[in-house]
């Protein structure tokens, strides 16, 4: 009988987009999602900028640290969309003011719909 090893695969995050990136079909589907990945990633800045972990604003808007990680992973998915009161509650347990930006679209033909916390 022989043991079985694990033996982790080295996953390039960046080199793997960039080979993606090469298919239209990928990158047609990547900027149809680029207000959701704005959106965590604006979620991600303002936790990280208040020097909190999810737990830290899970006490403060007064639920579990499951539900904040759970919030701040359906910014990039279709899956359930975060009311405005849940986000603006959020904004306020990391120390920023809720806005919303609606940016007209440029010359490049792209779209920007960015959430802003400040």
């Amino acid at each position: 009988m022989t043991r079985d090893r694990y033996d982790p695969v080295p996953f390039d995050v960046e080199a793997t987009r960039k080979r993606w990136s090469r298919s239209a079909e990928f990158v047609k589907a990547y900027d149809a999602l680029s207000d959701e990945f704005a959106a965590l990633s604006e979620l991600l800045r303002a936790r990280q900028h208040a020097g909190m972990t999810q737990a830290d604003v899970a006490e403060r808007m007064g639920i579990a640290q499951a539900s904040v990680a759970r919030l701040e992973s359906s910014a990039g998915s279709r899956k359930h969309a975060p009311s405005m009161a849940t986000l603006r509650r959020y904004a306020d347990a990391v120390g920023c003011e809720f806005r919303i930006t609606l940016t007209p679209i440029g010359k490049a033909g792209t779209k920007r719909a960015a959430l802003r916390t400040r």
